[in-house]
Parts: C-alpha cells; structure tokens; sequence
C-alpha cells in the first residue's frame, strides 16, 4: 500500500512542489514539463510482458538504462535542457526506489 503512494507521489507530487518552490512565476509550464518527462516511459511497451510488477525498470528498459540516465544527468547543467533533465533525473530515482522494494 505504501509504494504505489510513494511511487506516484514522487512522480505528480513532488513535481508539483518542484515547480511551485524553484519556478514561481512559470510553475504551470514547468509543472506540464516535468509531468512530459514521464514519457520515457514508452520504453515499457516493447518489453514482454509490458508490464511486470517484479521488474527493475532500471537497467531493463532503453529509456531507464545507466547511459541513458547518464545523458539526463547532463541535461541538468544546461539552463535550456534543465527542467527536462529535473524530470527525467527524477523519474529515475522515483523507478529506483521501485527497485528497493522488491
């Protein structure tokens, strides 16, 4: 019961506290970006089976691999990729304390 209440406060609630702490005055935008970068989760659709709650997004998935997250890691020291690269960075740690549990 606890994780997927952590799973997915981690990725609309904490965005939401992201947008609203660091990015004021654009927190709608930022909010709707960082809510996007959960489309990095596609990458799911071409595993069989799609979905398996025993699974490690992390490392298994194209989109979740440690060079992947590597490039969103970069993407934080760039103004430009940055709110992007919040988001990503933060889906993977949120995919990874998926990891933790099983």
């Amino acid at each position: 019961m606890l994780q997927p209440l952590l799973h997915y406060g981690m990725h609309f609630v904490v965005p939401l506290f992201i947008a609203l702490l660091f990015f004021r005055k654009k927190w709608l935008v930022v909010y709707g970006i960082l809510l996007a970068t959960m489309l990095v989760d596609f990458d799911h659709l071409v595993a069989n089976p799609i979905f398996d709650p025993n699974r490690c997004s992390i490392g298994f998935h194209v989109l979740h691999s440690y060079w992947a997250i590597g490039v969103y890691v970069v993407l934080l020291f760039f103004k430009k990729t940055r709110v992007v690269g919040i988001g990503l960075v933060l889906h993977m740690i949120t995919d990874y304390l998926d990891c933790l549990w099983m």
